[in-house]
């Protein structure tokens, strides 16, 4: 089945980029590797979410939950475990393989965030052995929280977000190796209002346990601390996985991210690209920013296909 436009990625900007396609009268498919939501649902569900215009609070997965219905009911036809492992030329179309086989449309956006990322680690002792025991790189749903002792490593809006939440029903203590947050400070300003206990300029040394978690040995101002744990959540930031890129006769930068111009294009004719897989001078990370990419890389790959006379 041919289609005018295969959107890789069911993220924000994936879905933003179908609904816009859509808004077009373009037949389009959406594609992601896992489920549809990206970051949202993989990596924090129940972070809120307070930089979305329109919001003043969203749930991660609410908002989620949102952008998938309005794809939906834009006519978006959406494919969740299908991941793409190469992007070709056949004549005037694309070939988009996929681990279950091929599709094909006029245009391609590319909207695969960090690809299928994995949590960054401590590389301590104890973190692999306690793994799925108490050592954690999401927060649990809160229900799983209740009157447990976690440890939040970590010092960005996530790290500090989940620390926040299990605070609510848990006792919590947050561990950042810096003397200062890299988070905004909305976020470190709601963090001094809860009774999350903060422990900054502290190094974790090691996780320790038996057959689970029992406690996080810390350094802190040339002391040695062990603080009791059920849980621990490392929340470091991720590692990207987007190696495939290379194969899809894409122009990188040094660190892997897809060049594109101010409409979202990318070095391959008919391939777009929006969210956090690109670059360009400039570039800020946030949902929003995902969005309004998605906007113009979907309208792009409109002029691509259908070539109106105002284009």
């Amino acid at each position: 089945m041919m289609h005018d436009l295969i959107v890789i990625g069911a993220g924000p900007a994936g879905l933003t980029a179908g609904i816009y396609a859509r808004s077009r009268k373009m037949k389009t498919l959406v594609l992601d590797a896992a489920a549809a939501g990206g970051q949202l649902v993989s990596l924090y569900p129940d972070k809120g979410i307070h930089n979305y215009p329109g919001f003043a609070e969203v749930q991660a997965k609410k908002l989620s939950e949102r952008l998938v219905a309005h794809a939906e009911s834009m006519g978006c036809e959406i494919a969740e475990g299908c991941r793409v492992l190469r992007v070709d030329r056949d004549g005037d179309c694309f070939v988009v393989g996929c681990d279950d086989g091929e599709r094909r449309s006029k245009a391609v956006v590319v909207a695969i965030g960090m690809g299928l990322f994995k949590p960054r680690r401590l590389g301590v002792p104890g973190e692999e052995e306690l793994s799925g025991r108490g050592v954690g790189y999401v927060l649990p749903e809160k229900d799983k929280l209740v009157d447990k002792r976690v440890v939040m490593i970590g010092g960005g809006n996530s790290a500090l977000e989940m620390a926040i939440i299990a605070d609510s029903v848990a006792d919590t203590v947050l561990v950042h190796r810096r003397d200062c947050y890299r988070a905004d400070e909305s976020v470190v300003e709601s963090l001094s209002k809860s009774t999350v206990r903060c422990m900054l300029e502290t190094v974790p040394l090691s996780i320790n346990g038996g057959s689970r978690v029992e406690s996080v040995t810390v350094e802190k101002g040339g002391e040695t601390l062990d603080i009791p744990a059920d849980l621990v959540v490392i929340n470091i930031g991720n590692t990207p996985d987007l190696e495939h890129l290379k194969d899809w006769g894409l122009d990188l930068d040094e660190n892997g991210l897809v060049k594109v111009d101010s409409d979202m294009r990318t070095s391959r004719p008919g391939v777009f690209g929006c969210g956090d897989v690109v670059i360009y001078k400039g570039k800020y990370r946030q949902i929003v920013t995902a969005c309004g990419e998605a906007a113009t890389a979907a309208n792009s790959a409109y002029k691509f296909v259908k070539k109106p006379y105002w284009a």
